[in-house]
């Protein structure tokens, strides 16, 4: 059984296609200039768009070429509308037109309508079959364009229902599904989570599909949206968290959102992505379809007001899903055994059929002190982080008409923007979600156009950044066999199969009662409540789908109740949960099981793989007082670990000790002899190797007293030896001393040996 996002079912359209009609997607432009492509609401609306998100200055134009099968009259409509209208009756700030060949038509676009419809632009004149078309944004304010409809016939605007509409685009464009390959493994959702479920379970052995719906990745934690990544779960599983600690932000940048696009790291989570064997990315593609076995029964307990376990006595598997380019509109097949949900609204899960639930259980369900005595459909919203410079000179900003209306009372003044800029707590997150966005873009641009014209302070201040992809808190959680609540952190439930750990504490967001007197419904500004927690441990249990049988789930999309989602949502517990899903998919493959029988038959073989954790590229690194370093002159080693993460290669440094002295809070385990020379190596490389049998051997052997060519005979016996227990392993020499020079540990040296390792190393592992 197919289930689809767009097209619910076989449809007959009463729109008579001909053959003059052209549909142009927005999104497919071949020159997007300065707008953005916008995929967060095309299950909703049907399409992805191209937005001017400008902030306040007009955009690039937008153009591409079209060919006509014949030149003459059109009639064109343009699928668009006023985005403030739901607040305002005036006239959307969103203008934008369209010029043919360079010629701008008469119409102004994105002033109009309540929501999304075909505007009428009359009828137009082509005169060329191969014709340029532009889109020419007026304002910077967030002017959108959907598609472009020509046609010979007058009157016939394209119907705006969802589904009837998305039967006619794939008329219009020929849309056909192509087959992506079979996989043992498809990850959809490529936010922390995503990445490092589909990179463990890859690395474990498994041929694996990470599918992204964005053109960079790490949803969350990437620079279109900037959180910071929170949380710590090492504390049962030491092991557990490789992947994360690649993903995470540097320490010193991680302690606040909207930091600089730089430090999130796009590229080097997209390096490891594509440094990983078994692993293939599809990026720009959104879920807009799953298959199952057999069509669901209906016969299990509602989502809604059921407590407990619940195992469904003939689960449904997921054997496809069909994802959908979001500039192209190419739709692919994913066929696979198994299926991980990480995208964060339980999209694949709410396709095939999964038990989900969504807002906020009554006190009386699960008896959580922090749960209401009621239960309702309230969520902790979703953010548009954005960020400010300061200039030399003043800077100027429209008041703003349409946008929210700020006085000094309700005016909020800050000095820097985080995560209270929030909003959406009682709207549907994602029916709903335009809705919640635009009202964040209003209020962020209302505050700021107040601020800009009334206080002198911000004179100076221009808004350098302003997110439109929204990092959301909450939305749909699929059930699994376990339901984690406030109890179990509370109270430090143990279970048999615990996991990863969560640290966070029930950190649940509310609408600020300032922010609620001036702005009733319409909030965009939190506060928080919650308590800390000792280390919970959470069960493997609450990763899987209880009635799809081959469905897991990472991200803040797992089997919680809403207070519980208050701890385990944040980036980096995120994260870890995705490795031990990449770790459950391999025992499920390697033993041809579905995920509820790791539990039942094979929960000691998770364990094992948690406590060794992910399969890294190993060094080791053999050597004199460079490898271990000293407090004065650190180890090289830290310096190559750092170029080596951010080039996005896993790798683990082994050894029989940790390096005496801390950099940057953090130890690397090595092998460095400070007092032993090259002869002592040699005496110990057999047993030591065999003891730690790594992928590359960084030998740093230094001299001491010893003459050149005993230091060359020491080394090429401590390869041979190597060699003959793993002809594969690769030996690396940094540095070449004179005899006599000694050891010498000034930093420059340090640089030097560590950049030359980066080197020899990043060529061999590419």
């Amino acid at each position: 059984m197919i289930r689809s996002a767009l097209i619910i079912s076989i449809i007959c359209t009463s729109q008579t296609v001909l053959s003059a009609d052209i549909l142009v997607e927005a999104e497919s432009f071949a020159d997007k200039g300065g707008w953005v492509v916008d995929q967060q609401f095309m299950d909703q609306m049907g399409s992805p768009y191209l937005m001017a998100h400008g902030i306040g200055e007009p955009v690039a134009d937008a153009s591409t070429t079209v060919e006509f099968p014949e030149t003459g009259a059109y009639y064109l409509y343009v699928r668009t509308f006023n985005w403030t209208a739901p607040w305002y009756k005036g006239e959307g700030p969103g203008r934008f037109q369209i010029a043919i060949d360079g010629k701008p038509l008469p119409v102004i676009f994105g002033i109009e309508g309540e929501q999304w419809l075909w505007q009428s632009a009359g009828k137009v004149k082509i005169k060329n079959p191969k014709t340029t078309i532009t889109l020419h944004d007026l304002t910077g304010f967030n002017g959108r364009c959907d598609a472009l409809f020509f046609t010979k016939e007058a009157n016939s605007p394209p119907p705006n229902d969802v589904a009837t509409l998305g039967e006619l685009r794939r008329k219009l464009l020929n849309v056909s599904i192509k087959e992506a390959g079979r996989f043992d493994f498809v990850v959809c959702g490529a936010g922390m989570a995503g990445i490092s479920a589909a990179v463990t379970a890859a690395r474990l052995g498994l041929k694996v599909a990470l599918i992204s719906d964005r053109p960079v990745v790490g949803g969350n934690s990437s620079s279109e949206i900037r959180v910071s990544t929170g949380g710590d779960g090492k504390y049962l599983y030491p092991q557990l968290g490789k992947i994360t600690t690649i993903l995470r932000l540097p320490p010193a940048e991680n302690v606040n959102a909207a930091r600089t696009a730089d430090i999130y790291g796009d590229n080097k989570k997209l390096q490891l992505i594509r440094n990983t064997p078994n692993l293939e990315l599809f990026i720009n593609y959104h879920v807009i379809a799953t298959e199952t076995d057999r069509k669901y029964n209906g016969n299990a307990p509602s989502a809604s007001g059921y407590s407990g376990n619940y195992v469904e006595p003939e689960p449904l598997k997921i054997t496809a899903v069909v994802a959908r380019n979001i500039e192209t509109s190419e739709e692919l097949r994913f066929e696979a055994s198994l299926f991980a949900d990480c995208t964060g609204d339980a999209n694949v899960g709410f396709l095939a059929g999964a038990d989900w639930r969504m807002g906020t259980e009554s006190r009386y369900e699960y008896g959580e002190p922090f749960a209401p005595l009621v239960a309702n459909n309230n969520v902790m919203g979703a953010s548009n982080l954005w960020e400010f410079e300061t200039l030399d000179t003043p800077s100027s900003f429209p008041v703003l008409d349409w946008a929210c209306r700020f006085n000094d009372e309700s005016a909020i003044v800050e000095n820097k923007p985080d995560w209270r800029w929030e909003g959406g707590f009682t709207k549907d997150p994602i029916d709903e979600a335009e809705n919640v966005r635009d009202q964040n873009l209003r209020a962020i641009l209302g505050n700021w156009a107040y601020l800009k014209n009334s206080n002198p302070d911000y004179a100076n201040r221009k808004i350098l950044w302003l997110a439109y992809i929204s990092g959301k808190r909450e939305s749909r959680r699929l059930l699994g066999d376990v339901i984690v609540t406030q109890n179990d952190l509370k109270n430090n439930t143990q279970y048999d199969d615990a996991s990863f750990t969560t640290t966070w504490s029930t950190d649940l967001h509310y609408p600020n009662p300032t922010n609620s007197r001036f702005f009733p419904g319409n909030e965009f500004f939190s506060y928080s409540e919650g308590t800390g927690i000792k280390p919970f441990h959470v069960p493997y249990r609450c990763l899987y789908s209880r009635n799809i049988a081959n469905l897991f789930m990472a991200g803040r999309n797992i089997s919680v109740s809403h207070v519980a989602l208050g701890s385990v949502r944040v980036q980096l517990t995120t994260s870890m949960m995705g490795e031990v899903v990449g770790m459950a998919a391999a025992v499920c493959g390697k033993n041809s099981i579905l995920p509820r029988q790791v539990y039942s038959e094979r929960l000691d073989e998770l364990k094992s793989l948690l406590q060794r954790g992910v399969p890294m590229i190993t060094i080791l690194a053999m050597g004199d007082a460079l490898t271990e370093g000293s407090e004065a002159s650190p180890s090289f080693l830290f310096a190559l670990r750092r170029s080596l993460f951010n080039a996005g290669f896993a790798v683990d440094f082994i050894g029989p000790r940790e390096t005496p002295y801390r950099y940057k809070h953090e130890k690397i385990r090595e092998a460095g002899f400070p007092d032993k020379t090259v002869e002592y190596l040699d005496s110990v490389a057999d047993s030591l190797y065999r003891q730690y049998p790594a992928d590359f051997v960084l030998l740093n052997p230094g001299f001491g007293n010893l003459s050149e060519e005993k230091t060359t005979a020491a080394c090429e016996s401590i390869i041979r030896k190597i060699n003959a227990i793993n002809p594969n392993a690769y030996i690396f020499i940094p540095q070449k001393l004179t005899a006599g020079d000694g050891v010498n540990t000034a930093p420059d040296s340090v640089a030097k040996i560590a950049d030359a390792c980066f080197k020899a190393l990043k060529k061999r592992m590419e």
